[in-house]
């Protein structure tokens, strides 16, 4: 090990949690990595093995600690772009066949959709302007 300078041992560290980060797609590895980065960098200015395990540590904790909530909000969020069937509720609709609880068809974004209505009770004529409030496979739920 003395032929080798701790800080070559940092960047085989650093390297080495880089393949389970690659592999498993855990960002703590990364976060880890970093640390061994951070220590590589602290051992290349000298710093005691005692000062590198301790930059290798706080520099991790700090990066999960302050990263990997940020990033598991960001994870839990919506996307700000709605596609698909998402996009289509909340749009109007014009009734082309009387609508009711048992169905009709209706035009949505330029395309004729079966369509039943919210309130089974509810009746939309034709040419009635509705919105969606749903989409249910095939069948849009409008009122």
């Amino acid at each position: 090990m003395n032929d080798i300078d701790a800080w070559v041992w940092w960047l085989v560290a650093a390297a080495a949690l880089g393949i389970p980060l690659v592999v498993t797609a855990m960002p703590e590895f990364g976060m880890l990595a970093v640390g061994a980065v951070a220590a590589a960098v602290a051992s290349g200015f000298g710093a005691d093995v005692v000062v590198q395990v301790l930059v290798f540590v706080i520099v991790s904790v700090a990066l999960i600690a302050v990263v990997r909530p940020i990033a598991a909000r960001h994870r839990s969020q919506r996307p700000q772009l709605a596609t698909g069937v998402d996009a289509l509720k909340g749009r109007q609709a014009v009734v082309l066949e009387r609508v009711d609880g048992s169905g009709g068809r209706i035009k949505l974004a330029g395309e004729v959709w079966s369509a039943r209505a919210l309130d089974t009770g509810r009746t939309f004529e034709t040419g009635e302007e509705v919105d969606v409030v749903d989409i249910e496979g095939a069948t849009a739920i409008i009122m």
